[in-house]
């Protein structure tokens, strides 16, 4: 394996990590509910994606009810 000619200095190795540096994520808001959901993705909530129900999920009364009982 080939080794470098010349040394990296370090201000040229560190504009070569710039583009390490971790992103925001991006997050819109579920029309239905308004629950924080990821673009692109369905919300684990209500189980709608793009005004359709995809994933069945239990109303929330339901929820309410299973939490008392426990």
């Amino acid at each position: 394996m080939s080794v470098p000619a010349k040394r990296k200095s370090s201000s040229r190795a560190r504009k070569g990590r710039s583009h390490l540096a971790l992103k925001k994520i991006n997050l819109n808001r579920c029309p239905k509910c308004a629950k924080t959901v990821l673009p692109h993705r369905a919300c684990g909530f209500c189980g709608t994606y793009k005004g359709k129900e995809v994933i069945k999920s239990k109303s929330i009364k339901t929820k309410k009810q299973e939490n008392k009982k426990t």
